[in-house]
């Protein structure tokens, strides 16, 4: 048995294995020797056909078909260990060659990558400074003070930028009214820009009981084909309009948002200021790690199979299924909602998982090089951190984690420090 590798693009290459000799004229034995026990002729039970008859009746083509089947896992194996190949995903098997006296099996095999590491010390990316402004602290108290507000209903004039008007609208093409495109009694905010592009602006300067026709294009990446990009009339009766009545700031209001130590104005500000701080704080290192992220992938050139990225995109599209399971979705409602079918979802999802399985690469190899590990303590403390979170006893999380995969996190992380605390210098 011999074989033959050629690496070719994208980390994918052909194993092509002969088999001769003893080994094919063994596995060409045991073929016949399975198809006889199956082989079923008048006056004989099936399997005590005598050798001689049984020659007429089973023919050389199932019995080398057979006997590639017999050999054709060994011959992977060997061909693999011959050549210390890494492999991803699943080979696929094709006939080169084959007759009585030898075959030629070639294999596709997809392998795991082999690449340069690029930088990923002293990256030039900086973290963004995080300041808070009273103009911060001054927004977050309107925002609260809006979500406290009482809807009022306007007694008189029109519909104004951050009204909420109730209204039945209903919505046609060519004439024609299209599925999806009525309502009764809706609620929509004025300034929200929850509608198409258009449409609450037109109901600005409309009274009370008012029915009016409003012109609007969909967008071009609408989710219902027939509609992107199109033009539609919707008839639209304006019923009532609301107006949100405010609160005033007061120690009174502070009182009632039942923040610990919280009572007064001052106070209240000067804790907005801190939950800014700590918002702030965290979108900057998220950005910062974002941009590290895009640094790293564009410093290391890595030629990815298919395979890799489609195991990375099957793990992506069951992750974000069991989301969807926990808000109460299912994938097909989602499909649904949006207008896409589950190979849009897939290619629209598909960069995301070839970045992500290059990301891991570099991160193994940035862990391998700096020789990056987590101990047992480490380990442990991270255990009694997950059960915590969770409120779940140790020994749970031990028998649902292993403490191989902790580590390999850990380490992970750890990579990613150092990427942090080299970047920008």
């Amino acid at each position: 048995m011999s074989s033959k590798w050629e690496l070719k693009e994208h980390s994918e290459g052909e194993l092509v294995v002969k088999v001769e000799g003893e080994i094919w004229a063994n596995a060409q034995k045991k073929a016949f020797n399975e198809i006889a026990k199956k082989v079923s002729l008048p006056g004989f039970r099936k399997g005590k056909v005598p050798a001689a008859l049984l020659k007429q009746h089973v023919s050389e083509a199932s019995v080398l078909a057979e006997a590639v089947e017999n050999v054709a896992q060994e011959a992977l194996l060997n061909g693999i260990k011959e050549h210390d190949l890494k492999v991803v995903g699943r080979p696929t098997m094709d006939l080169k060659s084959m007759d009585k006296e030898q075959v030629e099996i070639v294999f596709g095999i997809s392998v795991y990558p082999e690449f340069t590491l690029g930088k990923y010390k002293n990256l030039a990316v900086e973290k963004q400074e995080v300041t808070v402004s009273d103009a911060d602290v001054e927004a977050k108290v309107e925002q609260a003070l809006r979500s406290a507000a009482d809807l009022v209903v306007k007694e008189e004039g029109t519909v104004e930028k951050g009204d909420t008007a109730i209204i039945d609208f209903e919505g046609f093409k060519d004439g024609v009214a299209f599925e999806g495109g009525a309502g009764t009694n809706y609620p929509l905010e004025i300034g929200s820009n929850s509608f198409i592009p258009g449409f609450e602006d037109q109901l600005i300067g409309m009274k009370a009981e008012e029915t009016k026709d409003i012109t609007v294009t969909f967008p071009k990446e609408y989710q219902v084909a027939d509609l992107a990009g199109q033009e539609a009339v919707f008839k639209v009766t304006v019923h009532k309009i609301e107006y949100r009545q405010l609160p005033e700031l007061s120690d009174a209001f502070v009182k009632e948002q039942n923040i610990d130590g919280v009572e007064t104005v001052d106070a209240y500000k000067a804790h907005l200021k801190v939950e800014l701080e700590k918002e702030k704080t965290q979108a900057a290192d998220q950005q910062f790690e974002n941009e590290l992220v895009e640094a790293l992938l564009s410093e290391t050139e890595i030629d990815m199979p298919a395979a890799i990225v489609d195991a990375e995109l099957e793990r992506m599209l069951k992750n974000f299924e069991q989301r969807l399971m926990s808000q109460g979705f299912g994938l097909d409602m989602y499909l649904q909602i949006t207008g896409m079918t589950k190979e849009q979802l897939e290619d629209q999802m598909r960069g995301d998982a070839a970045k992500k399985a290059k990301l891991s690469m570099i991160m193994e190899e940035i862990v391998k090089a700096e020789n990056l590990s987590a101990d047992e303590k480490e380990i442990e403390e991270e255990i009694q951190a997950i059960a915590s979170t969770y409120n779940m006893e140790v020994e749970q999380v031990k028998n649902l984690i292993n403490a191989e995969s902790i580590s390999y996190d850990l380490s992970m992380r750890k990579a990613m420090q150092l990427i942090k605390e080299t970047a920008g210098k």
